[in-house]
């Protein structure tokens, strides 16, 4: 809840929204039928990564030792806190660049705003929120583009910079290599719980404003070329695009998957958010979920909003969740055990 001073009323802003945070994005079947057929035939082999493998960003080659990461991401109010919402989303966008392996240099803002029916001095708030985050993670930030909206939104459109020779691709897992999960799951039915009842959950916040540029550096580290980061799919639905992406299978341990203090009893209590509810409807044909139950798997599905990185490879210091295999004859592309 947001109090402006000198201004008599509170905000909720996710009361103003119908959905929150990458919980309302479209659901991965229907992006994917939106954009078949979109491909452009490629400029050249300067163009790394581009729309074929949906991975987190495109890169474009500018030298042999320089590659520019260009990305957008932007969403409803997933707390009702104008500046954390601002952090949150602030982070949420620049994670796509660190996935890639990049680093962000530059930003502008995405803003949409009620303007007759939500107070400006809230905007400031958001994009004040926007501005810590960005000055944490050492990226310019520079205007942006606004648009009077009936719900608000707010995000970034970020630039970064990469090692064209080290990159992390969604296309480039291996069968044997382990899989890191770097921040725990759970926030989704947090955040749904946040915005049925007004409950802080600090934890959840800490996470989602979190920067996963420390975990993108280690992977680095570690040898990895292979990553992608869980946001509005789930760990179900982004495990399930990086196997198919890289041609193997992946089995997953529940019990080694983390997940914040709060989100199983959230579960109990029936805040599933129709996103996660829309991803494990996706992932289900592709999955092989014998004996797992079907709490486990909204969990696993759960729409993460600023999520953290899933690595092909072991990193130190995050917690190994399961492991790449060969594909199965099966078209099976994630189990869980």
């Amino acid at each position: 809840m947001t109090t402006i001073p000198g201004l008599a009323q509170t905000y909720r802003l996710t009361q103003f929204a119908h959905g929150g945070g990458c919980a309302c994005k479209i659901p991965p079947g229907e992006l994917e039928s939106i954009v078949a057929g979109l491909v452009a035939p490629p400029a050249g082999d300067d163009l790394l990564v581009g729309l074929g493998d949906g991975d987190d960003a495109a890169v474009v080659r500018l030298s042999p030792t320089l590659a520019v990461v260009a990305t957008a991401d932007f969403f409803t109010p997933v707390v009702d806190d104008a500046y954390d919402w601002g952090r949150i989303a602030a982070a949420n966008a620049l994670s796509d660049v660190y996935a890639m392996g990049g680093t962000p240099t530059v930003a502008v803002n995405l803003l949409g705003w009620p303007r007759d029916v939500l107070p400006l001095e809230l905007v400031t708030e958001v994009l004040r929120g926007g501005l810590d985050v960005t000055r944490e993670a050492r990226c310019h930030l520079a205007g942006g583009h606004s648009v009077d909206d009936p719900e608000p939104k707010y995000g970034m459109a970020v630039t970064g910079i990469a090692d064209p020779d080290r990159l992390l691709r969604n296309d480039a897992g291996r069968p044997g290599v382990p899989l890191t999960l770097t921040k725990p799951l759970g926030i989704g039915v947090l955040n749904s719980r946040h915005k049925a009842t007004g409950e802080v959950f600090a934890e959840a916040i800490a996470t989602m404003t979190a920067l996963n540029r420390d975990a993108s550096a280690a992977a680095l580290a570690a040898g990895a070329i292979c990553a992608t980061d869980v946001t509005g799919f789930g760990l179900l639905g982004h495990l399930h695009k990086l196997a198919r992406a890289s041609g193997v299978s992946a089995r997953i341990d529940a019990a080694a998957v983390p997940y914040l203090d709060g989100a199983r009893a959230a579960l109990g209590a029936g805040y599933v958010s129709g996103g996660t509810r829309r991803n494990l409807d996706w992932v289900r044909p592709h999955g092989d979920f014998a004996g797992i139950s079907e709490d486990e798997l909204q969990l696993l599905a759960d729409a993460q909003t600023s999520g953290g990185l899933l690595i092909a490879g072991e990193v130190p210091g995050y917690p190994v969740i399961g492991e790449l295999v060969p594909a199965r004859a099966d078209g099976v592309t994630v189990s869980v055990r």
